[in-house]
């Protein structure tokens, strides 16, 4: 393939707009952003899951407050009756003295119930506790998976915005140049992910590898608009004066 030095020249240009490119993609790719959200999103589960725990366990407290509410005044209701007996005239011996040894089952019965709720609401005064920090954790990793999405599309606007540019200017870079020329750099740049380097000082500056005595002879013996390539990773090199050969 043949092609004027001053085009094969221009190549060089194509390439660093094409390496910007590229470097653009890769950090599109690896935005730490992207796994900082995932393990965020993991917290938020998490945060959302233990509250969840914290609340049931809650609802359950309030469940059995509310049962031995009932209970406690069940027995007083229960209390205030066998007392209005008691106080009544012409209640026989038997049945007073049934009443009263029910009244200290029923005083028993209620101290046991006062206790077993008092203990209950020390419980679910604790657990509203962990209710509250839990409320909270979920707000603070909330809160961190939006920072994290600000920051991740404010990182991607700015690639976007990267990638826009160097569009124009790869349009521009290869306005003119010939058809067959842009499809061989082309073909190389998607197999290489470099389609064009410059050859300085004998050394390939797409594989940073100095070429032999023999294949430096046959780039020196080509002609000035013949195109060559790389014989250790195939890009297309663009002779200069700074060539060395």
């Amino acid at each position: 393939m043949k092609a004027d030095p001053a085009v094969q020249r221009r190549l060089l240009d194509l390439a660093q707009v094409d390496a910007e490119l590229s470097r653009l993609a890769h950090r599109r790719r690896t935005l730490p952003e992207v796994a900082e959200l995932v393990a965020a999103e993991a917290a938020v589960r998490t945060a959302k899951d233990k509250l969840v725990e914290v609340e049931t366990t809650a609802g359950d407290l309030d469940r059995d407050i509310r049962r031995i509410e009932r209970d406690v005044e069940g027995v007083r209701a229960r209390t205030d009756r066998d007392n209005q007996l008691l106080a009544g005239s012409g209640i026989a011996a038997k049945q007073a003295a049934d009443l009263q040894h029910e009244l200290e089952t029923l005083k028993r019965r209620q101290g046991v119930l006062e206790d077993e709720q008092l203990e209950i609401m020390e419980q679910r005064e604790a657990v509203g506790l962990d209710v509250e920090h839990s409320r909270t954790e979920v707000d603070a990793a909330e809160q961190l998976v939006a920072d994290i999405i600000e920051r991740r599309d404010t990182a991607v606007a700015d690639i976007d915005a990267g990638e826009g540019g160097r569009r124009r200017a790869r349009e521009e870079a290869t306005k003119g140049l010939p058809t067959e020329l842009l499809a061989a750099y082309d073909k190389r740049r998607a197999s290489q992910g470099v389609g064009a380097a410059l050859l300085q000082q004998r050394r390939c500056q797409a594989c940073r590898l100095e070429l032999d005595r023999t294949a430096l002879s046959e780039l020196k013996a080509a002609p000035a608009d013949e195109v060559v390539h790389c014989e250790e990773c195939g890009v297309i090199l663009v002779r200069t004066p700074e060539s060395g050969l």
